[in-house]
Formats: C-alpha cells, sequence, structure tokens
C-alpha cells in the first residue's frame, strides 16, 4: 500500500472515531437505561462563589475587618467611556503588596487582586476592565504596614453598558 500524508490523516481519523464510537457504545451499555439526567452544574465552584460575592464581601475578605482609609492610592481612569467592554484603569500605590480593584455596578464586583513581590520595582499595574454601567471603580491597597488604602474613580459609560 502506497501511503502519503492525506492517507494516513485519514486512517488516523478513522481510528479515532472507532475508539470513541466503542467507547461511547460501552458506556451507554454500563449506565440504567432509565436514569435521570443530572442537573447542569456551574462551570466552577470558586466562579460561582465569586459571582456571588457582594462589594462588601469582597473588601472584608481582603481586609480581614480592617479600616480602610482614603489617599495613598492613586487610580486613574477616563471620566467618560465611550465603549464600556473595553474601559482602561490603573492603579499605583507606592508600597503596596496588594491592591483589589472593584467594579460594584458589574454582576460579579470583583475585577482583580494584584501582589506584587518584594523585588517590584514599581507598585503599579494597568489593565482594561468590563464596566456594565456608569459606577465608581474601588482599588484598595494593602500596604507593606498592614493598613489599607483605597482610591475610587467614577466612570460613565455611555455604550456598551446600560448608557448611563
Amino acid at each position: 500500500m502506497n501511503l502519503n500524508r492525506r492517507k494516513t490523516i485519514a486512517l488516523g481519523a478513522g481510528g479515532v472515531a472507532a475508539l470513541l464510537g466503542t467507547a461511547a457504545l460501552a458506556q451507554t451499555a454500563a449506565a440504567p437505561a432509565a436514569a435521570p439526567a443530572a442537573p447542569a452544574a456551574p462551570a466552577t465552584p470558586a466562579a460561582s462563589a465569586a459571582a456571588a460575592k457582594t462589594t462588601d464581601q469582597w473588601i472584608a475578605e481582603f481586609t480581614g475587618g480592617a479600616e480602610v482609609t482614603d489617599g495613598g492610592v492613586a487610580l486613574t481612569a477616563p471620566e467618560i467611556a465611550e465603549n464600556g467592554n473595553t474601559v482602561p484603569v490603573s492603579v499605583a500605590a507606592e508600597g503596596a503588596s496588594e491592591v483589589l480593584m472593584l467594579a460594584p455596578g458589574n454582576p460579579t464586583a470583583g475585577v482583580m487582586i494584584a501582589k506584587f513581590g518584594p523585588a517590584a520595582g514599581k507598585r503599579e499595574i494597568a489593565t482594561r476592565i468590563r464596566l456594565a454601567t456608569t459606577q465608581d471603580v474601588v482599588a484598595i491597597a494593602k500596604m507593606e504596614d498592614g493598613s489599607f488604602k483605597r482610591a475610587t474613580a467614577n466612570v460613565k459609560v455611555t455604550i456598551g453598558g446600560c448608557g448611563g
């Protein structure tokens, strides 16, 4: 038999299909005929738990109940976002070990947690986030001394959100 690349791929695909078909037949033969279908589970338990948290729960978990003071954090975000799907934001907090960013108007308030190692030259991060509607974006920084600092920026979303 003269094999070329096309024939080799076809034979391999046929072999895989035969194996998958045999495995599927074995599973249906082993399963009871009248077994009810299981309800669909969420993608991951962590994802569904994160979606259920409120803004206050995110803050309490991040700070451990410690007091959060204003200042010491620079949060940069546009006043008006023409597209809520990609809103550029940046956070800078000199002396921060971690930064939590929240968007309370989104279905899932927690946007990100950034951790800075001891060798980090600058304690700042820039990214693009999605905002569902006009809202305050909140950044809370855990400082190396254990204190917590906060900054807030209001972003008006005109397209891709609720329009106002």
